[in-house]
């Protein structure tokens, strides 16, 4: 009797390994490896300095790393289909949002520019929004717009730098509510925040990064032991035994 062959498990969108930066004397990333898979929401969280940008805009593509490597199915094919949503919208403000989408989808090539825009529309909840102004938007429209920017190209992972840093808490509340809806439909996301809030009660995995160095990588609830109940007070010891805090 011929043995049942063992289920594949689909390879990784992206794959890092022992990636390294520096800029000058000043190391950023240290033998950073990771992988993403498909469907899943990946926190990565450290204090200030610890290298968080640094990372997602090496594996957006934004920059180039001083060593190691960024591979997966995201990036086969001649495509790199990896979204970039940076802390700092690069967004038009005299330009409708309608506007704002079309231009940067020409600037991407995508193939259909036109279509693109319509399903971003409507994919973002700014159809009621389109031509209106970016400088009339609120900050969590202006958010939803910078996500739009990273999802013209149909990319299987989407990286969000800090994505909630200048929300107050109901235009957070929307921004995750949004960002379930995209990994739910399949998109991976790759995500920095300072909020452990938002660690606890969305990330299905947590990268702790500390000087450019991870020192955790699992589900956020891997890091509390000894009875802890408080993710924060994980991070901190987990800092706190590295010497960082």
């Amino acid at each position: 009797m011929q043995a049942a062959r063992a289920e594949e498990v689909p390879g990784p969108i992206v794959s890092v390994r022992a990636l390294a930066k520096r800029y000058g004397e000043r190391q950023a990333l240290r033998d950073v490896s990771f992988d993403v898979r498909a469907g899943e929401l990946v926190a990565v969280v450290g204090p200030n300095g610890a290298g968080k940008t640094t990372l997602l805009s090496i594996v957006a593509g934004a920059q180039s790393s001083t060593s190691g490597t960024v591979s997966g199915s995201a990036l086969t094919g001649g495509a790199r289909r990896v979204g970039w949503a940076p802390q700092q919208p690069a967004l038009y403000s005299k330009l409708t949002v309608r506007e704002n989408l079309r231009l940067f989808a020409r600037l991407e090539g995508v193939p259909d520019a036109q279509t693109a825009v319509a399903r971003m529309l409507e994919q973002t909840g700014l159809g009621a929004r389109a031509d209106e102004r970016v400088q009339r938007l609120s900050g969590g429209n202006r958010q939803r717009v910078n996500v739009a920017l990273g999802l013209l190209a149909d990319p299987q992972l989407l990286a969000l730098d800090e994505p909630s840093s200048a929300l107050d808490p109901g235009q957070r509340a929307r921004l995750w509510e949004f960002v379930g809806v995209l990994v739910s439909q399949g998109t991976s996301v790759l995500f920095s925040t300072h909020h452990l809030g938002e660690v606890r009660h969305y990330a299905s995995r947590a990268i702790v990064l500390a000087d450019g160095e991870v020192l955790f990588d699992g589900a956020p609830g891997g890091m509390l032991k000894d009875g802890e109940q408080d993710l924060e007070a994980a991070f901190l010891r987990l800092l706190r035994e590295r010497g960082d805090a």
